[in-house]
Formats: structure tokens, sequence, C-alpha cells
């Protein structure tokens, strides 16, 4: 990792092995159209807004409670003329306990500011962790990408619409 890599970090009033349970739910903070299996190494999962953006997330490392790292392949980004640019990338969480609280650091290896999706991609993110996932942990409902929603809608929610050419 380098501190070029998109990160964000939340804190929050669960323990780590609570926090680690709520990242893995990945339909209940990142999409409800999620496909495939999320919890172990060696599982995987299909992410996909359709004609917009997929991915194929496997599981690579999980340490309960501390941490969880999901390598990238198969990804496709519309908006973008390397289309592949996060072929090859890792997801990582980090899990601390602080203080009787548990401080997730996130980082998308290989989403940096000179990439292409960086703005676009840095937001979104920005949103399903610091909003929907944080949420999640501490009230059980996040906000993820919901099965109908509209990709306006979506881009929308996390400040894209002008840069995916929507406004």
């Amino acid at each position: 990792m380098t501190t070029a890599d998109f990160t964000a970090t939340i804190t929050v009033d669960a323990t780590p092995a609570q926090a680690f349970a709520a990242i893995n739910d990945v339909r209940g903070w990142w999409s409800e159209t999620i496909e495939g299996s999320t919890g172990a190494v060696g599982d995987s999962y299909r992410f996909e807004v359709p004609g917009v953006h997929r991915c194929t997330m496997t599981t690579t490392e999980s340490v309960p409670g501390e941490r969880l790292v999901w390598h990238v392949t198969d990804s496709y980004l519309a908006f973008v003329a390397d289309t592949a640019e996060w072929d090859g990338t890792d997801v990582v969480f980090d899990l601390t306990e602080r203080g009787g609280r548990t401080e997730i650091r996130f980082t998308h290896v290989g989403l940096r500011p000179s990439g292409e999706c960086y703005e676009v991609c840095s937001n979104a993110w920005g949103g399903y962790i610091t909003t929907s996932l944080r949420d999640l942990v501490a009230t059980g409902s996040g906000d993820p990408f919901r099965r109908g929603t509209t990709l306006e809608t979506e881009a929308a929610k996390h400040g894209n619409t002008e840069l995916l050419g929507l406004a």
C-alpha cells in the first residue's frame, strides 16, 4: 500500500468481530445485487451495475476481527478509457480496537489519483464506507445499491452525476 491509494477510515461503536461481520455483509452496505460468497479465503462474488461497472472480488486474506482482503478481477468500467482499470487491485479492510470502539481502515490498493476512475470511484467508495457501512454497523441497516435503482439515482447519491455526464 502507498499513501496514494484511496483510503477511508471510520470508527464505529462495535467490537472488531461485529465490524468484521458487517463488512462481510456486502449486500447490506454495497449492493443488494451481489452474487456469490464473501466470507472465507477463496470465496468470490460479483458486483455489477449492468452496462456501467462490474468486478469479481475474491477473498485472499481473512483474519476475523482484524483484516479482510479482496482481489479484483474481471473488472469493467464503462466510463473510462481503460475499462479494466481495477483488474489486479486489492480492497483491504484493517480493523483495530481502540478504547472499546473499532477503527475500520478501508484501502483500495491500486486506486490512485493518477487513475482515470479515481474521482468517480473514490466518491462512491467514500459514500459506501463512511455512510452505508457505518450505518449498517450502527443501526443494522446500510444504504447499498438496490435492485431497480437507476444509475442516475446512484450517481446522485455519491456526487457523481456531472462526472458521469448525467447532468
